[in-house]
């Protein structure tokens, strides 16, 4: 009897010892709040699955990672602004990048470079590991679809602009990363950036409950209490009806329609679709007038 209990203590060592080295604890369960904002995401039909993003079968994942309503997210604003590779994330987060890409990136775009972005690069989306992978450590954000680390944008003339250069980099680029990071700290509920430990080359953005109600944020750095100074003329050029041929990234070749089986994830890298139909090429703007969202 002796030999016996002690022979299944050991098995059970050995388990939680596998699981450690996974970093995936046993013992975690997921709240009911993820899949109380995944269904009421749905329900209220904050977003419209499209060739762009497409619903897929439900993760569950080892212990208490899972996504209940994942979705593939090939691109975001219309179908204009391409993820690659696709990120699959839940329907909460994608409202949240949507908003965030429309209200933030693409105005401080237009503002200190005169052009949008055509494409975010992503490093980590739906993954089960736990935060920062340190074995014990609670699940990550990116074990229930619920984060996403941004590590570059690419701009519709092709240029790149990287979180581990740019921060330091060049003028332009240093002040449109950091008009979008502090906008994160608005949209998201956690916004992490360079100067936050392993977070050099990549924004992390996620909508993790860090109190009882969900309504407090955590943001580090700290945006600055003066913003960058825009250039003078608020960005040059929007981008046209009909673009140049030689001047469209491959990004922006027309997507595929959705598959009739849903894709392995994590995603494969693919293009998104075309430039809407009512912009113009190019055009000079006015000084540009909006507003800064930069808190202490």
């Amino acid at each position: 009897m002796v030999r016996r209990v002690a022979y299944l203590a050991a098995i059970i060592g050995i388990g939680l010892t596998v699981a450690g080295c996974l970093g995936v604890p046993s013992l975690e369960r997921r709240a009911d709040w993820r899949e109380d904002e995944e269904r009421a995401c749905m329900r209220n039909r904050e977003l419209t699955a499209t060739g762009a993003i497409e619903r897929v079968s439900k993760i569950n994942g080892r212990g208490a990672c899972g996504v209940e309503q994942p979705l593939k997210v090939r691109a975001l604003a219309d179908g204009t602004v391409s993820i690659g590779p696709i990120a699959t994330i839940g329907c909460p987060m994608t409202v949240a990048l949507e908003g965030w890409m429309q209200e933030a990136v693409q105005p401080a775009a237009l503002a200190w470079f005169g052009m949008p972005v055509a494409e975010i690069k992503q490093i980590s989306a739906y993954y089960c590991r736990t935060r920062n992978n340190a074995h014990g450590a609670k699940l990550s954000e990116h074990a229930f679809g619920n984060a996403l680390d941004i590590s570059a944008f690419v701009l519709i003339d092709g240029r790149t602009v990287t979180v581990l250069k740019g921060w330091k980099g060049k003028e332009d680029e240093r002040g449109f990363l950091r008009e979008a990071f502090a906008h994160g700290c608005r949209h998201f509920k956690t916004a992490l950036g360079p100067g936050v430990k392993y977070h050099a080359d990549h924004f992390h953005f996620d909508l993790a409950h860090h109190n009882a109600e969900g309504t407090s944020a955590y943001c580090r750095p700290k945006p600055d209490r003066e913003p960058p100074v825009r250039p003078p003329f608020g960005g040059g050029m929007v981008i046209a009806r009909e673009p140049p041929v030689d001047l469209l990234p491959a990004a922006l070749q027309p997507f595929p329609p959705p598959p009739d089986a849903p894709l392995e994830y994590p995603g494969i890298d693919q293009s998104v679709g075309p430039l809407p139909e009512d912009t113009y090429w190019p055009r000079r703007l006015p000084p540009a007038e909006i507003p800064m969202s930069y808190f202490e």
